[in-house]
């Protein structure tokens, strides 16, 4: 469904698209990164391109210039086309020198400030370099913008941001009416670790039609204690596959009333960890777990 979505939405919107992408090219030729840097001029169209984020490679591939990527991180595993491309090493804290031997005119990485000494260094090397740091919806959307502006897609970039928010759209009108359980989503175990408003799993749960009983928190991932999710007495847990193993077999979990009733919810983790071209399809996948009876 979301495939013919995203044709559709891409059929309809592409001669209006087009006068978009060109009345913006002069707003976008001075907008600046997430380290406060300006991103290159929009009149360019890079040609060899290292990604070192599996976000902004799902979207480059997404817009149609996977065949530009020299470079990838280790961890850029989506599309399986991605695998293809020649990893030049971590994402965070990256060898610059590996990077570089890819002789790349633009290099996006993730903008943490484990990341900001390698971006000074590629800049000085004379390499374009653009910071993204995509934590949210609305982050997700930006780099589809400037990335679809950098290298001369911007008419893909906004169906491709387009066919996503039609999905969400749809998904947030399906759940509107359906009751709103409340969930504690388990990230990692030792240090417990879960979702907060500032992650965009946070907004897909919200979108679905649930609440996180985190989403007062600020950070996208804190750590909390287990008295505090047993206290918060959320109604449904949502954990990946090898988290709900952990959850069903400890027996200090059974404090939580969710994970000692069974209620205890298997997310696709290759689905939902990326705030990228996949965001729809997340989205209604959460929604289906949480909402089965809608037949969505």
């Amino acid at each position: 469904m979301f495939n013919l979505l995203r044709a559709l939405t891409a059929i309809l919107c592409v001669p209006l698209l087009a006068c978009q992408a060109n009345e913006r090219t002069a707003g976008d030729a001075r907008e600046l990164d997430d380290f406060g840097v300006q991103v290159p001029s929009g009149t360019q169209a890079f040609r060899r391109i290292v990604s070192l984020n599996p976000t902004t490679t799902e979207i480059l591939f997404a817009l149609g210039a996977g065949d530009r990527l020299v470079g990838r991180s280790d961890w850029d595993q989506w599309p399986a086309a991605a695998r293809r491309v020649p990893a030049v090493g971590p994402g965070l804290r990256p060898n610059v020198e590996a990077v570089l031997a890819r002789d790349p005119e633009l290099v996006v990485l993730y903008a943490s400030a484990d990341n900001r000494a390698a971006a000074a260094q590629m800049r000085a090397a004379g390499i374009a370099t653009i910071a993204l740091k995509v934590d949210r919806v609305s982050d997700f959307r930006g780099a589809v913008r400037l990335l679809g502006n950098v290298t001369g897609l911007g008419t893909a970039a906004f169906a491709l941001v387009d066919s996503v928010d039609v999905v969400l759209r749809r998904v947030r009108a399906a759940t509107a009416n359906a009751g709103r359980p409340t969930i504690f989503w388990h990230v990692w175990d030792a240090p417990i670790i879960t979702i907060g408003q500032g992650s965009y799993l946070d907004e897909l749960v919200d979108i679905a039609g649930a609440k996180n009983i985190y989403s007062d928190l600020r950070a996208p991932s804190p750590q909390v204690a287990l008295e505090d999710v047993a206290r918060r007495n959320p109604q449904f847990i949502l954990a990946g596959p090898v988290g709900a193993q952990v959850l069903a077999s400890d027996p200090r979990w059974q404090v939580v009333p969710a994970v000692a009733n069974g209620r205890i919810l298997v997310v696709d983790t290759a689905l939902v960890g990326r705030p990228s071209v996949n965001l729809g399809d997340a989205a209604l996948s959460l929604a289906r777990l949480l909402h089965p009876r809608l037949g969505l």
